[in-house]
Protein backbone atom coordinates (compact mmCIF):
# COMPACT_ATOMS: atom_id res chain seq x y z
CA UNK A 1 0.00 0.00 0.00
CA UNK A 2 1.02 3.52 -0.23
CA UNK A 3 0.65 5.35 2.69
CA UNK A 4 2.01 8.73 2.21
CA UNK A 5 4.24 10.53 0.01
CA UNK A 6 6.50 14.00 -0.25
CA UNK A 7 9.18 16.17 -1.96
CA UNK A 8 11.17 19.05 -1.83
CA UNK A 9 10.13 21.17 -4.11
CA UNK A 10 12.28 21.13 -7.52
CA UNK A 11 15.23 23.72 -8.05
CA UNK A 12 17.12 24.65 -11.58
CA UNK A 13 20.52 23.00 -11.49
CA UNK A 14 23.79 24.89 -11.73
CA UNK A 15 25.33 28.13 -9.80
CA UNK A 16 22.28 29.85 -9.72
CA UNK A 17 19.48 27.24 -8.79
CA UNK A 18 18.16 27.40 -5.39
CA UNK A 19 20.16 24.15 -4.18
CA UNK A 20 23.48 25.10 -5.48
CA UNK A 21 25.28 24.86 -2.31
CA UNK A 22 22.68 22.46 -0.35
CA UNK A 23 23.86 18.93 0.01
CA UNK A 24 22.08 15.73 -1.65
CA UNK A 25 21.56 13.89 1.00
CA UNK A 26 20.65 16.31 2.96
CA UNK A 27 17.65 16.61 0.44
CA UNK A 28 17.03 13.19 1.53
CA UNK A 29 16.90 13.65 4.68
CA UNK A 30 14.13 16.43 4.99
CA UNK A 31 12.18 14.31 3.31
CA UNK A 32 12.11 10.92 5.08
CA UNK A 33 12.41 13.20 8.51
CA UNK A 34 9.05 14.63 7.06
CA UNK A 35 7.54 10.97 6.30
CA UNK A 36 7.55 10.03 9.94
CA UNK A 37 6.14 13.88 10.92
CA UNK A 38 3.05 13.34 8.64
CA UNK A 39 2.71 10.09 10.12
CA UNK A 40 3.16 10.20 13.65
CA UNK A 41 1.40 6.53 13.93
CA UNK A 42 4.66 5.02 12.51
CA UNK A 43 6.85 4.75 15.40
CA UNK A 44 10.33 4.78 13.76
CA UNK A 45 11.53 1.37 14.76
CA UNK A 46 8.39 0.23 12.41
CA UNK A 47 10.44 0.52 9.26
CA UNK A 48 12.06 -2.25 8.20
CA UNK A 49 14.09 -0.62 4.96
CA UNK A 50 15.00 2.49 3.70
CA UNK A 51 15.86 2.43 -0.19
CA UNK A 52 16.94 5.70 -2.14
CA UNK A 53 17.97 5.83 -5.61
CA UNK A 54 19.97 7.99 -7.34
CA UNK A 55 21.60 7.86 -10.77
CA UNK A 56 24.94 9.54 -10.08
CA UNK A 57 26.04 7.48 -7.32
CA UNK A 58 29.60 9.67 -6.09
CA UNK A 59 29.92 12.21 -3.32
CA UNK A 60 26.82 13.71 -1.68
CA UNK A 61 24.59 11.24 -3.75
CA UNK A 62 27.30 8.15 -2.58
CA UNK A 63 27.85 6.33 0.57
CA UNK A 64 24.90 3.97 0.05
CA UNK A 65 22.76 6.67 0.41
CA UNK A 66 19.76 4.87 1.56
CA UNK A 67 21.32 3.75 4.77
CA UNK A 68 23.52 7.10 5.40
CA UNK A 69 20.61 9.15 4.90
CA UNK A 70 18.56 7.20 7.50
CA UNK A 71 21.36 7.57 9.77
CA UNK A 72 21.18 11.13 8.99
CA UNK A 73 17.71 11.16 9.69
CA UNK A 74 17.43 9.79 12.92
CA UNK A 75 15.93 6.87 11.99
CA UNK A 76 17.38 4.00 14.86
CA UNK A 77 20.26 2.42 14.00
CA UNK A 78 19.11 -1.09 13.32
CA UNK A 79 17.19 0.06 10.28
CA UNK A 80 18.63 -1.11 7.30
CA UNK A 81 18.87 0.92 3.61
CA UNK A 82 20.34 0.40 0.31
CA UNK A 83 21.02 2.72 -2.99
CA UNK A 84 19.45 1.96 -6.69
CA UNK A 85 19.98 3.18 -9.79
CA UNK A 86 17.74 2.55 -12.82
CA UNK A 87 18.80 6.14 -14.29
CA UNK A 88 15.62 7.98 -14.55
CA UNK A 89 13.43 4.68 -13.03
CA UNK A 90 15.63 4.67 -9.98
CA UNK A 91 13.02 6.04 -7.82
CA UNK A 92 10.06 4.02 -9.14
CA UNK A 93 12.24 0.69 -8.80
CA UNK A 94 13.13 1.43 -5.30
CA UNK A 95 9.10 1.03 -4.82
CA UNK A 96 8.47 -1.78 -6.81
CA UNK A 97 11.90 -3.44 -4.81
CA UNK A 98 10.53 -2.81 -1.69
CA UNK A 99 7.00 -3.79 -2.34
CA UNK A 100 7.89 -7.13 -3.76
CA UNK A 101 9.79 -7.45 -0.58
CA UNK A 102 6.57 -6.45 1.06
CA UNK A 103 4.23 -8.37 -0.79
CA UNK A 104 7.34 -11.46 -0.27
CA UNK A 105 6.78 -11.02 3.92
CA UNK A 106 9.63 -9.87 4.47
CA UNK A 107 9.15 -6.24 5.02
CA UNK A 108 5.99 -4.69 7.22
CA UNK A 109 7.21 -0.88 6.19
CA UNK A 110 9.19 0.59 4.00
CA UNK A 111 10.33 4.16 2.68
CA UNK A 112 11.42 4.17 -0.62
CA UNK A 113 12.94 7.49 -3.12
CA UNK A 114 14.71 9.12 -4.78
CA UNK A 115 17.80 12.16 -5.05
CA UNK A 116 19.47 13.53 -8.23
CA UNK A 117 21.24 16.82 -7.51
CA UNK A 118 22.31 17.24 -11.15
CA UNK A 119 24.34 20.42 -10.47
CA UNK A 120 26.45 19.21 -8.20
CA UNK A 121 26.06 15.72 -10.44
CA UNK A 122 25.59 16.01 -13.98
CA UNK A 123 24.34 12.94 -15.59
CA UNK A 124 27.42 10.83 -16.99
CA UNK A 125 29.86 12.56 -14.45
CA UNK A 126 32.62 10.31 -14.16
CA UNK A 127 30.98 7.62 -16.16
CA UNK A 128 33.46 5.58 -18.82
CA UNK A 129 31.01 3.79 -20.88
CA UNK A 130 32.83 0.46 -22.79
CA UNK A 131 34.59 1.67 -26.12
CA UNK A 132 32.79 -2.15 -27.26
CA UNK A 133 29.46 -0.27 -27.11
CA UNK A 134 30.36 1.62 -30.38
CA UNK A 135 33.14 -0.65 -31.55
CA UNK A 136 31.05 -3.28 -31.66
CA UNK A 137 27.83 -1.21 -32.99
CA UNK A 138 25.63 -2.79 -29.61
CA UNK A 139 24.48 0.63 -29.72
CA UNK A 140 24.54 3.67 -32.18
CA UNK A 141 26.25 6.83 -30.70
CA UNK A 142 23.32 8.47 -30.07
CA UNK A 143 22.49 6.14 -27.53
CA UNK A 144 24.48 8.14 -24.95
CA UNK A 145 22.95 11.98 -25.19
CA UNK A 146 18.86 11.64 -24.26
CA UNK A 147 18.39 14.68 -26.66
CA UNK A 148 19.24 12.93 -29.41
CA UNK A 149 17.32 9.74 -28.92
CA UNK A 150 14.36 12.17 -28.49
CA UNK A 151 15.33 13.33 -32.24
CA UNK A 152 15.54 9.70 -33.04
CA UNK A 153 11.65 9.28 -32.09
CA UNK A 154 10.94 12.45 -33.79
CA UNK A 155 12.52 9.75 -37.12
CA UNK A 156 10.46 7.31 -36.20
CA UNK A 157 7.47 9.35 -35.51
CA UNK A 158 7.00 11.48 -38.23
CA UNK A 159 3.43 12.36 -37.43
CA UNK A 160 4.62 13.79 -34.43
CA UNK A 161 6.00 17.09 -35.51
CA UNK A 162 7.62 20.30 -33.84
CA UNK A 163 4.43 22.06 -33.58
CA UNK A 164 2.70 18.85 -31.42
CA UNK A 165 5.72 18.85 -28.76
CA UNK A 166 5.55 22.55 -28.33
CA UNK A 167 1.91 22.43 -28.17
CA UNK A 168 2.12 19.74 -25.99
CA UNK A 169 4.57 21.26 -23.78
CA UNK A 170 2.33 24.72 -23.90
CA UNK A 171 -0.34 22.40 -22.02
CA UNK A 172 1.64 21.00 -19.42
CA UNK A 173 2.88 24.28 -17.66
CA UNK A 174 -0.56 25.64 -18.26
CA UNK A 175 -1.70 22.62 -16.13
CA UNK A 176 0.88 22.62 -13.73
CA UNK A 177 0.17 26.65 -13.69
CA UNK A 178 -3.60 25.73 -12.90
CA UNK A 179 -2.61 23.07 -10.42
CA UNK A 180 -0.79 25.55 -8.32
CA UNK A 181 -3.31 27.83 -8.39
CA UNK A 182 -5.69 25.47 -7.13
CA UNK A 183 -3.33 24.50 -4.73
CA UNK A 184 -3.06 20.57 -5.50
CA UNK A 185 0.76 20.55 -5.32
CA UNK A 186 1.76 22.39 -2.20
CA UNK A 187 0.35 20.16 0.12
CA UNK A 188 2.94 17.59 -0.96
CA UNK A 189 5.90 19.59 -1.19
CA UNK A 190 8.30 19.75 2.09
CA UNK A 191 10.11 23.57 2.64
CA UNK A 192 13.41 22.83 2.39
CA UNK A 193 16.25 25.21 4.27
CA UNK A 194 18.77 26.53 1.23
CA UNK A 195 21.96 28.83 1.82
CA UNK A 196 23.90 30.83 -0.21
CA UNK A 197 27.02 32.10 0.29
CA UNK A 198 26.12 35.36 -1.02
CA UNK A 199 22.31 36.10 0.12
CA UNK A 200 22.74 33.89 3.54
CA UNK A 201 19.90 31.36 4.28
CA UNK A 202 16.29 30.91 2.75
CA UNK A 203 13.69 29.01 2.05
CA UNK A 204 12.50 26.86 -1.11
CA UNK A 205 8.92 26.43 -0.65
CA UNK A 206 7.55 25.99 -4.36
CA UNK A 207 9.23 24.61 -7.62
CA UNK A 208 11.61 27.11 -9.62
CA UNK A 209 11.57 25.51 -12.85
CA UNK A 210 7.47 26.19 -13.95
CA UNK A 211 7.15 28.64 -16.67
CA UNK A 212 3.76 30.02 -16.24
CA UNK A 213 2.51 31.79 -19.60
CA UNK A 214 4.41 30.14 -22.11
CA UNK A 215 2.91 29.93 -25.41
CA UNK A 216 4.03 27.80 -28.42
CA UNK A 217 4.75 31.26 -30.24
CA UNK A 218 7.49 31.21 -27.81
CA UNK A 219 8.59 27.80 -28.04
CA UNK A 220 8.77 27.89 -32.03
CA UNK A 221 11.81 30.57 -31.47
CA UNK A 222 13.88 28.58 -29.48
CA UNK A 223 17.10 26.34 -30.79
CA UNK A 224 17.63 22.61 -31.39
CA UNK A 225 20.96 21.76 -29.81
CA UNK A 226 20.91 17.71 -30.51
CA UNK A 227 20.37 18.72 -34.41
CA UNK A 228 20.66 21.15 -36.65
CA UNK A 229 17.03 21.90 -37.64
CA UNK A 230 15.85 19.24 -35.11
CA UNK A 231 12.46 19.46 -33.11
CA UNK A 232 14.01 18.70 -29.62
CA UNK A 233 14.31 22.01 -27.57
CA UNK A 234 14.57 23.34 -24.27
CA UNK A 235 11.17 24.22 -23.98
CA UNK A 236 9.54 20.83 -24.98
CA UNK A 237 11.67 18.81 -22.64
CA UNK A 238 11.98 17.89 -18.75
CA UNK A 239 14.85 20.52 -17.41
CA UNK A 240 17.60 19.66 -15.45
CA UNK A 241 16.93 19.79 -11.91
CA UNK A 242 17.90 19.22 -8.72
CA UNK A 243 15.74 17.62 -5.47
CA UNK A 244 14.44 14.52 -3.71
CA UNK A 245 11.58 12.62 -3.10
CA UNK A 246 9.97 10.01 -0.85
CA UNK A 247 7.12 7.62 -0.15
CA UNK A 248 6.15 5.41 3.17
CA UNK A 249 4.36 1.64 1.40
CA UNK A 250 3.04 -0.92 4.32
CA UNK A 251 1.26 -4.33 4.22
CA UNK A 252 -2.49 -3.99 4.04
CA UNK A 253 -2.68 -5.26 7.78
CA UNK A 254 0.18 -3.52 9.47
CA UNK A 255 -0.92 -0.21 8.13
CA UNK A 256 -3.92 -0.83 9.57
CA UNK A 257 -3.04 -2.11 12.44
CA UNK A 258 -1.35 1.45 12.67
CA UNK A 259 -3.67 3.41 11.78
CA UNK A 260 -1.98 4.98 8.27
CA UNK A 261 -3.82 6.16 5.33
CA UNK A 262 -3.83 3.43 2.47
CA UNK A 263 -4.63 5.71 -0.29
CA UNK A 264 -3.35 3.18 -3.57
CA UNK A 265 -2.86 -0.37 -4.11
CA UNK A 266 0.11 -1.40 -5.99
CA UNK A 267 -1.66 -3.38 -8.80
CA UNK A 268 1.33 -4.94 -11.13
CA UNK A 269 4.38 -3.46 -12.50
CA UNK A 270 6.93 -3.83 -14.95
CA UNK A 271 10.44 -3.23 -16.36
CA UNK A 272 10.85 -3.58 -20.41
CA UNK A 273 14.40 -2.69 -22.39
CA UNK A 274 14.37 -1.57 -26.05
CA UNK A 275 16.85 0.22 -28.68
CA UNK A 276 19.05 2.63 -26.39
CA UNK A 277 19.07 4.63 -29.28
CA UNK A 278 15.13 5.03 -29.03
CA UNK A 279 14.64 4.87 -25.70
CA UNK A 280 11.74 6.57 -25.23
CA UNK A 281 9.32 4.00 -26.09
CA UNK A 282 10.06 2.18 -23.46
CA UNK A 283 7.07 2.62 -21.40
CA UNK A 284 5.18 0.81 -24.25
CA UNK A 285 6.63 -2.55 -24.06
CA UNK A 286 6.72 -1.60 -19.77
CA UNK A 287 2.78 -0.88 -20.12
CA UNK A 288 1.71 -3.74 -22.26
CA UNK A 289 3.41 -6.52 -19.49
CA UNK A 290 2.06 -4.55 -16.51
CA UNK A 291 -1.25 -4.48 -17.89
CA UNK A 292 -1.10 -8.27 -18.87
CA UNK A 293 -0.06 -9.11 -15.46
CA UNK A 294 -3.00 -6.87 -13.89
CA UNK A 295 -5.40 -8.52 -15.98
CA UNK A 296 -6.17 -5.09 -17.64
CA UNK A 297 -6.30 -3.39 -20.62
CA UNK A 298 -5.66 0.13 -21.32
CA UNK A 299 -9.45 0.98 -21.28
CA UNK A 300 -9.55 0.27 -17.51
CA UNK A 301 -6.70 3.37 -16.91
CA UNK A 302 -8.66 5.97 -16.09
CA UNK A 303 -5.54 8.38 -14.99
CA UNK A 304 -1.70 8.48 -16.32
CA UNK A 305 1.13 10.02 -14.83
CA UNK A 306 3.51 9.88 -17.72
CA UNK A 307 7.15 11.07 -16.75
CA UNK A 308 7.95 13.82 -19.50
CA UNK A 309 11.19 13.45 -20.06
CA UNK A 310 10.78 14.76 -24.00
CA UNK A 311 6.96 15.45 -25.74
CA UNK A 312 7.86 13.36 -28.15
CA UNK A 313 8.03 10.30 -26.11
CA UNK A 314 4.80 11.08 -24.39
CA UNK A 315 3.26 11.24 -27.74
CA UNK A 316 4.50 8.35 -29.10
CA UNK A 317 3.25 6.46 -26.09
CA UNK A 318 -0.31 8.43 -26.42
CA UNK A 319 -0.34 7.69 -30.57
CA UNK A 320 -0.04 4.06 -29.54
CA UNK A 321 -2.80 3.59 -27.67
CA UNK A 322 -4.92 6.01 -29.70
CA UNK A 323 -5.18 8.83 -26.53
CA UNK A 324 -5.11 12.12 -27.96
CA UNK A 325 -2.62 14.02 -26.26
CA UNK A 326 -5.19 16.40 -24.25
CA UNK A 327 -6.79 13.55 -22.48
CA UNK A 328 -8.01 14.81 -19.73
CA UNK A 329 -6.83 11.33 -18.03
CA UNK A 330 -3.43 12.38 -18.77
CA UNK A 331 -0.99 14.45 -16.39
CA UNK A 332 -4.00 16.43 -15.39
CA UNK A 333 -1.31 18.60 -12.74
CA UNK A 334 0.99 18.92 -15.85
CA UNK A 335 4.61 17.01 -15.92
CA UNK A 336 8.32 17.52 -15.86
CA UNK A 337 7.91 19.74 -18.59
CA UNK A 338 7.01 21.97 -16.24
CA UNK A 339 7.99 20.79 -12.83
CA UNK A 340 11.24 19.48 -14.02
CA UNK A 341 12.78 16.19 -13.62
CA UNK A 342 15.40 15.53 -10.81
CA UNK A 343 16.30 11.83 -13.19
CA UNK A 344 16.02 9.24 -10.29
CA UNK A 345 13.52 11.08 -7.90
CA UNK A 346 11.05 11.28 -10.51
CA UNK A 347 9.22 7.61 -10.46
CA UNK A 348 8.09 8.90 -6.44
CA UNK A 349 6.68 12.61 -8.02
CA UNK A 350 4.62 10.44 -10.40
CA UNK A 351 3.35 8.22 -7.56
CA UNK A 352 2.05 11.43 -4.98
CA UNK A 353 0.48 13.14 -7.68
CA UNK A 354 -1.54 10.25 -9.06
CA UNK A 355 -2.23 9.70 -4.93
CA UNK A 356 -3.93 13.16 -4.91
CA UNK A 357 -5.62 12.70 -8.05
CA UNK A 358 -7.18 9.20 -6.73
CA UNK A 359 -8.58 11.29 -3.86
CA UNK A 360 -10.24 13.68 -6.09
CA UNK A 361 -11.20 10.95 -8.30
CA UNK A 362 -12.81 8.11 -6.28
CA UNK A 363 -14.65 7.13 -9.25
CA UNK A 364 -11.45 6.46 -10.78
CA UNK A 365 -10.66 2.71 -9.68
CA UNK A 366 -7.29 2.06 -11.73
CA UNK A 367 -4.25 4.48 -12.13
CA UNK A 368 -0.51 3.97 -13.91
CA UNK A 369 2.78 5.85 -13.55
CA UNK A 370 4.96 5.49 -16.37
CA UNK A 371 8.32 6.58 -17.65
CA UNK A 372 10.99 5.77 -20.23
CA UNK A 373 14.49 5.36 -18.70
CA UNK A 374 17.86 5.81 -20.48
CA UNK A 375 20.38 2.90 -21.70
CA UNK A 376 16.84 1.97 -23.13
CA UNK A 377 13.82 0.96 -20.96
CA UNK A 378 10.16 1.35 -19.65
CA UNK A 379 9.40 1.20 -16.64
CA UNK A 380 5.46 1.15 -15.80
CA UNK A 381 3.26 0.64 -12.42
CA UNK A 382 -0.49 0.16 -12.40
CA UNK A 383 -2.19 1.03 -9.30
CA UNK A 384 -6.31 1.03 -7.59
CA UNK A 385 -7.45 3.57 -5.80
CA UNK A 386 -8.45 2.55 -1.82
CA UNK A 387 -11.30 5.23 -1.93
CA UNK A 388 -14.52 3.79 -1.30
CA UNK A 389 -16.27 4.43 -4.54
CA UNK A 390 -13.77 2.80 -6.36
CA UNK A 391 -13.63 -0.23 -4.93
Amino acid sequence: MFVDGVRTPFGRSGPKGMYAETRADDLVVRVLRELLERNPGLPPERVDEVAIAATTQIGDQGLTIGRSAAVLAGLPKSVPGFAVDRMCAGAMTAVTSVAGGIAFGAYDVALAGGVEHMGRHPMGEAVDPNPRFLAERLVDGSALVMGMTAENLHDRYPAITRERADAYAAASQEKAAKAYADEKIQPDLVEMAIRSADLGWGLATADEAPRPGTTTEVLATLKTPFRPHGRVTAGNSSGINDGATGCVLAASDVAAELGLPARMRLVSYAFAGVDPEVMGIGPIPSTERALRLAGLGIGDIGLFEINEAFAVQVLAFLDHYGIDGDDPRVNPYGGAIAYGHPLAASGVRLMIQLARQFAERPDVRYGMTTMCVGMGMGGTVIWENLNEEAK
